[in-house]
């Protein structure tokens, strides 16, 4: 099964993509689609075609998306909200189920802390995938929200085996 992590943002949007065999995870791609256009509309276009290419030819199997973190800044949440927008709607247009994780959730799965820092995610990521090359931050997150969704997809896989 081939997982994309996606770490939605409106300048940055990372994106990471694993293959998952049982239960070994291994590194295919990643990197960042950078949001451009001088208006709000042409930054979401921008990211749009971006990301509809990299599911074009990448081809994964499922997506998983990291939940909005709503801050003080109300416009800034929303345009975030709206960037998060398309990082689910892609996956949605290629008709793939879209998994969404809670950022809290994506680092205790990861790192084992709800509150890890930025260098712990990519620390751990380049733990569990030896020799990944890293495009940056939002790259690493994307990458930990496919391997969160991998372990939450094989453990509901594994509960319905057992409930059937």
């Amino acid at each position: 099964m081939r997982v994309l992590g996606l770490d939605p943002g409106l300048r940055n949007l990372g994106w990471g993509l694993i293959e998952v065999s049982g239960s070994r995870l291994s590194h295919v791609a990643n990197g960042v689609c950078r949001s451009e256009g001088t208006d709000l509309a042409q930054r979401l276009l921008s990211l749009h075609q971006q990301l509809t290419d990299i599911f074009a030819r990448l081809a994964p199997d499922t997506a998983a998306v990291e939940q909005t973190f709503v801050n003080k800044d109300g416009a800034g949440t929303l345009k975030l909200g709206q960037a998060r927008g398309i990082a689910m709607l892609v996956p949605a247009q290629f008709g793939l189920e879209v998994g969404e994780y809670a950022p809290n959730t994506v680092k205790k799965t990861v790192v084992g802390v709800g509150h890890a820092a930025k260098e712990q995610i990519a620390h751990m990521v380049k733990v569990q995938m030896p020799g990944v090359e890293l495009a940056g931050p939002d790259a690493a997150d994307a990458l930990a929200v496919a391997i969160c969704h991998a372990h939450h997809a094989r453990s509901a896989q594994v509960l319905k085996r057992a409930r059937a």
